[in-house]
């Protein structure tokens, strides 16, 4: 079998980046897969340190090095080159007025800027200094490169660098290289689970009703999507106690409270939706991180699946069988999880040009953020690309603290007045869900 092994050897793209590939492709001159952090920090001890700490985490990231190009055969081809891992850009505003908004206005530019990924480097990396102690590092790439968790890790990698910088100590294992990702996905792709896993997707979507399809350039992406916002730390305490009643994690009762939620009240036409009587049946959406067990658990790169979840629900049904029976559904697809929604799709038999349109999608992400020793740190995530549809994001650390909801729409699919219902009964059901005595209380009475 074919490996892939040293910098500067032309690769073929994943399947995952092809889809990507064929965004930027069909639209031409827009700015529709940025993916974008700034990192704020106060109380930076060290800034030399912080410098140093940035330049070793970048020149440890491969996909801040890659170059697409096109083969002979006109397919698109990706390789590391080391020359252009990006420079780190030091700005120093701390002598303008509104520092911390011109930072942000400049760094917003920079996202909606349209990015050619023939010519242009795909990553940037700035350190932008607001006062004493009291910097913004902008980490920004594109999605054919890199998914929310290798920005996670990029930054985590950089956290520990500065820690070591400060105190001397051991920063751990450096960051896995590009290659070794890629080593393991076709050793996976002609193994025996890879087809056994093909099988389960194809009797999955055989199943009614089916994913609504779209044809890749037809998107019309918003301008500017509908979007609410709620504060959910308040369920804190309720969800790990519910959580701990009906044998979840809290990651995976929010997932299939919601799901359930979305499939009793969104009629936005995203998805193909069926009521009979009080049965109702609808696919949702789910990103699936598909690292656990892989090299890619510390290689930055875009990894992350999409997988259908059949949310099928009876209205009269207790609150606690529906977990119980979405759960182990949750978890069955999880066991499958890394076989590719772009080979999914070519199982499926859709045609060339065209993909699955992902909405309803729910997107529970329990994950802890970098932390800079001595600093008050502050993630902003600027941009995570665009949206199908109808969105739901709940973000928390891996003990639910600080928990928040982010809900977005399409305008087109969804009126404003329809938008903001949804957008206030969301926080409701999940909160009524969470009094352990409504476990056995049906749905209906929950919604």
């Amino acid at each position: 079998m074919t490996h892939h092994h040293a910098e500067g050897l032309w690769m073929p793209l994943t399947l995952a980046q092809l889809d990507f590939w064929e965004e930027f492709r069909f639209h031409p001159g827009e700015a529709v897969s940025t993916v974008a952090h700034a990192v704020e920090l106060r109380g930076v001890a060290d800034p030399p340190a912080l410098v140093r700490a940035i330049e070793g985490a970048i020149a440890e990231t491969d996909i801040m090095a890659l170059r697409f190009g096109l083969g002979a055969d006109g397919q698109p081809v990706q390789r590391i080159e080391p020359e252009r891992r990006p420079m780190l850009r030091q700005i120093d505003l701390s002598q303008c007025p509104d520092a911390r908004d011109h930072a942000f206005a400049l760094m917003q530019a920079d996202v909606d800027a349209a990015l050619d990924l023939l010519e242009q480097p795909i990553a940037a990396q700035w350190l932008i200094r607001l006062a004493e102690g009291h910097y913004l590092w902008f980490n920004r790439g594109h999605h054919i490169a890199s998914d929310g968790y290798a920005m996670g890790l990029i930054e985590q990698r950089c956290a520990r660098l500065y820690a070591a910088a400060l105190d001397g100590s051991d920063p751990g294992p450096a960051l896995r290289p590009f290659a070794a990702y890629l080593n393991e996905e076709l050793d996976y792709r002609a193994s025996p689970r890879h087809a056994a896993d093909g099988r389960h997707w194809a009797e999955v979507l055989a199943a009614e009703p089916r994913p609504k399809v779209l044809r890749k350039g037809s998107e019309n992406y918003p301008a500017e999507a509908l979007t609410a916002e709620h504060d959910l730390s308040g369920l804190r305490r309720a969800l790990l106690r519910q959580a701990q009643a009906v044998g979840m994690g809290w990651p995976d009762l929010l997932t299939v409270l919601c799901s359930a939620w979305t499939a009793l009240h969104l009629q936005d036409g995203s998805a193909e939706r069926r009521q009979d009587g009080g049965r109702v049946s609808m696919p949702v959406w789910l990103p699936y991180m598909s690292r656990m067990g892989s090299v890619a658990v510390s290689v930055p790169a875009l990894v992350v699946n999409i997988l259908p979840l059949d949310v099928t629900l009876d209205e009269s049904e207790p609150l606690a069988e529906t977990l119980a029976r979405l759960g182990a559904r949750l978890r069955k697809l999880r066991r499958h999880g890394r076989y590719r929604i772009e080979q999914i799709a070519e199982d499926y038999g859709m045609e060339p040009r065209s993909r699955f349109f992902f909405s309803p999608l729910i997107n529970v992400l329990p994950f802890d953020e970098a932390r800079f020793a001595g600093c008050d740190t502050t993630r902003h995530v600027l941009s995570n690309g665009p949206g199908d549809g109808f969105n739901l994001t709940i973000r928390g650390d891996g003990e639910a603290r600080g928990l928040e909801l982010l809900i977005e729409a399409d305008p087109t699919l969804t009126p404003p007045g329809d938008f903001a219902r949804l957008a206030g009964a969301l926080p409701r059901f999940l909160a009524a869900a969470l009094v352990p005595e409504n476990l056995s209380r049906p749905l209906s009475a929950l919604a």
